[in-house]
């Protein structure tokens, strides 16, 4: 891996698919709404898995390599990159937006440059855990995979949606690895929501101008269904763990009764494994009794510790952050794992304010594992949305991380749910890898 001497040069499209460097002009990173040169340490080579988009409507700002000013690169438009699970970005694409460029869909857009023939973008590796990387996914394999499982579950139509739906039409790493027989496997289980989340990947309404990336579950699977396959892998797979609350549905724990007596059932014919929920943590009495009935572990999703933004992006119905706060503190009543599914956005996670806040929900719930995932959304349009015109001041993501490892060094940083062995165990060794 060559080492970077000068930050690498900026990235632009010219509109047909073809991304080219400028060498006039050093890649930016963008923090909130502003443009700022990016530490040299920051940058890394872009890891296997990650890709690149071109932002229609936008020039990227780049800092002028003779005059070290920063100006905007006329040649195209700006380029930014999806940096693959496992990895937490540090800055934002930089770019000046058009007055009538389109709204971005829902992905995450690293800045990224380009230097000694390789791309480089300011990120860091959260997680040792492989789970989710490209070379790990093996395609004969899945695909027989599926056929073995659709011919062993001929009637079970929750194994069927993991098939047709999340494995074969929108590639669910997740699924894919289900139908290898390991690790971690996804039950979606709601096909209703009670939060209206500006970026919500499975229901948009029809006069929304973004797009949902993928599909919701469109039934109500009974317990029965979800018993019937995830106690084989509960008993077979290496690291295993069921997970309740999928990008493919609604809310899991507005069908908690039904989860709750799976996991009884569950528990019924195996002791193996690991038994999560990822959830908006908005019904903390259901998270009792899924805690009573067995469940070892909660993610709870959240843009920030602090109830106004957390609002503002989730539009929750009949709840509020109160009740996130509350259900962490359940589970760990029960001694179960408790972790927050962070959606980082450099300007709004790493503001003073956050941080803060983030400090006092870390000493409130005694959190177990923050999950540093990167925030799917275009970040003109959130912040315009949620009304974040100010940031405050920033720390930077690397700074925060290292702040808060430094104060709380029992919680775990990382990207994925931690398996039984993890969390019991040891957990910088006992994982997918």
């Amino acid at each position: 891996m060559s080492e970077l001497k000068s930050s690498p040069y900026l990235l632009y499209s010219d509109g047909k698919g073809n991304i080219f460097e400028d060498t006039t002009l050093y890649a930016t990173g963008r923090a909130g709404w502003d443009a700022y040169e990016v530490p040299v340490e920051d940058w890394i080579v872009l890891p296997d898995g990650g890709s690149l988009y071109e932002l229609p409507g936008r020039r990227g700002i780049g800092i002028d390599v003779a005059t070290g000013h920063m100006r905007l690169c006329e040649k195209g438009w700006a380029v930014a990159a999806f940096i693959p699970p496992a990895h937490t970005g540090l800055y934002l694409a930089a770019y000046e937006t058009a007055a009538d460029a389109p709204t971005l869909p829902l992905f995450c857009y690293t800045a990224v440059g380009w230097q000694n023939d390789v791309f480089y973008v300011p990120a860091v590796r959260i997680e040792q855990d492989i789970r989710q990387e490209c070379a790990g996914f093996d395609t004969k394999r899945i695909e027989s995979g599926v056929a073995t499982f659709l011919k062993a579950y001929p009637h079970n139509r929750l194994v069927k949606h993991l098939a047709d739906n999340c494995c074969m039409t929108y590639n669910c790493p997740a699924a894919r690895n289900y139908f290898m027989g390991r690790w971690e496997c996804p039950v979606p289980s709601s096909p209703a929501c009670n939060a209206n989340c500006i970026g919500c990947i499975s229901f948009q309404p029809q006069d929304e101008e973004i797009v949902s990336t993928q599909d919701r579950l469109t039934f109500k699977p009974t317990a029965e269904e979800i018993v019937e396959f995830t106690v084989p892998h509960l008993e077979t797979a290496p690291f295993p763990i069921v997970s309740f609350g999928q990008g493919c549905e609604g809310e899991p724990l507005l069908m908690w009764e039904t989860i709750r007596e799976s996991i009884i059932q569950m528990r019924k014919h195996t002791s193996k494994g690991s038994i999560n929920i990822n959830t908006n943590g908005s019904k903390p009495a259901a998270v009792k009794a899924l805690c009573e009935a067995g469940l070892n572990s909660i993610r709870v999703s959240t843009n920030s510790a602090r109830k106004h933004i957390y609002e503002a992006y989730y539009r929750p119905n009949n709840y509020q952050f109160e009740d996130i706060i509350e259900s962490l503190k359940v589970v760990r009543s029960y001694n179960g794992w408790a972790s927050i599914n962070y959606f980082v956005f450099p300007g709004m996670t790493d503001s003073v304010e956050e941080y803060e806040a983030l400090r006092k929900l870390i000493i409130d719930t005694d959190l177990n594992m923050i999950q540093w995932r990167n925030f799917n959304i275009d970040p003109d349009w959130y912040m315009g949305r949620i009304g974040a015109y100010e940031t405050g001041d920033l720390l930077g993501i690397k700074q925060l991380q290292e702040l808060i490892h430094e104060e709380f060094p029992q919680v775990k940083f990382g990207y994925f749910n931690p398996s039984m062995e993890r969390i019991t165990g040891n957990y910088e060794e006992d994982f997918a890898h």
